[in-house]
């Protein structure tokens, strides 16, 4: 009986694999204080922050905050977070954000008091 091989693909296991979530370029702003973004209202976010259906997102309600604060996080440059985040409301939810881990590690390593808020 002949003796099956298994195929390799020529890639050895001990090369590094590089993920997309390690290399998404997130941003952060100087500083903290500098977040002028309102604090209530509706919120229309940019589409290429969020692309999705229905941009619009109450601040009045935790969810619109959520997700609002999650897509401008991930996805925004700094001058959009500027514009668009408010620094009282992100200390205020900072906890109930899903954010991948990497994003949340810079914010936190530049901004400790949010990490303390954990």
């Amino acid at each position: 009986m002949p003796t099956l091989k298994p195929r390799t693909t020529g890639r050895h296991h001990s090369e590094p694999r590089v993920l997309i979530q390690d290399v998404i370029p997130y941003e952060v702003p100087e500083r903290l204080e500098d977040l002028c973004g309102p604090a209530e209202g509706v919120l229309t976010l940019p589409r290429h922050v969020y692309w999705g259906p229905k941009a619009e997102c109450d601040l009045g309600e935790p969810e619109g905050v959520i997700k609002a604060y999650q897509a401008i996080l991930r996805e925004g440059a700094r001058a959009d977070q500027v514009e668009l985040l408010n620094a009282g409301l992100l200390v205020r939810v900072w906890n109930q954000l899903m954010l991948p881990v990497r994003c949340r590690e810079l914010w936190e390593n530049k901004f400790p008091q949010l990490a303390q808020r954990s």
